[in-house]
């Protein structure tokens, strides 16, 4: 009762409840920076420990001569056996290490300090470029091993090592729309910034 008379009463005047409303909205973009924050990180994460156990034993027929019957030859494929699927593990270990401790900074921070909070923005921003950089070059050799390129003469890999391009699929789908979070962080940011100004 007291609350609703401070609001609307003359000895605060409009000011106060326009500070009032200012602060209430400050929470809940703090709410959802939080929960965004933590999505980013737990899905960045998951895209790394995806795709970092990716692995698959199997056994591929190759003929050495044509006359003769297929030698069958174990195989293994491993994430780390591609430059392209260890960048992507590498990017999304560091975005989930920036979303933790923005994460930190966010919550520490209750003040809003400007300079920690322009610092995050910008490091979400590379997060969204390391990020995207990483999924496109994990798509690039993904489709590669699935439709494989007759130009240089690479045969497709998916048919025989489906369990590993799922999971690899998996892992690109995941930080994909990890990187979708940390960019609508950054438009929520730069919202925010416009409706101060």
């Amino acid at each position: 009762m007291e609350s609703q008379y401070k609001s609307g009463s003359n000895i605060g005047g409009l000011e106060s409840g326009e500070k009032e409303v200012a602060i209430a909205n400050k929470r809940k973009m703090r709410g959802w920076d939080f929960v965004l924050r933590f999505l980013a990180l737990g899905l960045s994460l998951a895209a790394a420990v995806v795709l970092g156990v990716n692995k698959e034993k199997t056994t591929v027929p190759v003929s050495l001569v044509p006359t003769m019957p297929p030698v069958n030859v174990p195989v293994t494929a491993k994430w780390h056996y591609l430059s392209a699927f260890v960048f992507f593990v590498v990017a999304n270990a560091i975005a989930c290490a920036h979303a933790a401790i923005s994460l930190v900074l966010s919550l520490a921070s209750v003040s809003g300090k400007k300079g920690i909070s322009m610092v995050i923005i910008f490091f979400d921003l590379v997060m969204v470029a390391l990020l995207f950089s990483g999924v496109g070059a994990a798509l690039a050799i993904g489709l590669m091993g699935y439709k494989g390129n007759s130009h240089v003469g690479w045969k497709k890999v998916c048919n025989a090592f489906d369990k590993f391009c799922d999971q690899a699929a998996a892992a690109i789908s995941l930080s994909t729309v990890a990187a979708l979070l940390f960019f609508l962080l950054v438009v929520l940011a730069a919202l925010n910034l416009h409706k101060k100004h």
